[in-house]
């Protein structure tokens, strides 16, 4: 069946996880992380993903806001930086506007005009989402920013892909789904998308019972190859 959906991951697939760090760095208030800025950003994504499944196979959910905070103190008490109140402020803000990834706008563009329907399907809020949408600039040309606060638990959980079908009527086999996240392909791969892995870091595919049907190191050849389809 061809594709007539797009779906992508947000956070380090459509915005630059890292550059709320890099951005900080370069500001001559916050030069105590101008070398340590990169290990700082990679704690707080990897805490941040590991609070997410800790909380839904708990039950204990909250929203992405939330989680993010916790996982950026948990960054900075490593790096030595927990009472230093202005240079959290100043991370928390700019992850709400994160910048996206240069290819972004150009390749939604060529999705929408091909006539693909497009969204967004993320742990953040809809308020986290909303600004970073804004932020890059890319609002008409997405359909739907769907948000796991609708369901109460973050992926990979089956009832997060459930949202795409009932947002956009449309079979699993219909969706091209795209993530920067192996777990979060894998995920979506055993619910029966589509899948793309966007391996920006040339790792190893994880060692999960589903595998990515397409791997690539960035977005640009997405509308050729939801094209193929």
């Amino acid at each position: 069946m061809p594709i007539t959906t797009c779906i992508f991951d947000a956070y380090g697939t459509l915005f630059d996880v890292a550059s709320a760090a890099r951005e900080a760095a370069a500001e001559p208030e916050f030069a105590m992380i101008a070398e340590t800025w990169p290990t700082i950003a990679n704690d707080w994504r990897l805490k941040q993903l590991q609070y997410t499944w800790l909380r839904a196979i708990t039950g204990e959910h909250t929203d992405f806001w939330e989680v993010t905070g916790n996982g950026l103190d948990w960054a900075l008490e490593r790096a030595g930086l927990a009472g230093e109140a202005a240079l959290r402020e100043r991370l928390m803000a700019l992850y709400w506007e994160l910048s996206a990834y240069p290819e972004v706008p150009g390749m939604l563009d060529t999705l929408t005009s091909a006539g693909f329907k497009t969204g967004i399907l993320s742990n953040g809020s809809p308020e986290m989402l909303a600004g970073a949408v804004k932020s890059a600039g890319i609002a008409r040309h997405l359909d739907h920013v769907l948000s796991v606060e609708s369901v109460g638990i973050f992926k990979p959980a089956q009832a997060v892909y459930d949202m795409v079908g009932t947002a956009f009527d449309c079979a699993p086999n219909e969706v091209l789904f795209v993530s920067s996240n192996g777990w979060d392909v894998a995920g979506a791969t055993g619910y029966g998308f589509n899948t793309v892995w966007v391996n920006r870091a040339a790792e190893p595919v994880d060692r999960l019972p589903h595998r990515p049907a397409h791997v690539l190191d960035d977005l640009t050849p997405i509308p050729d190859l939801a094209r193929t389809f």
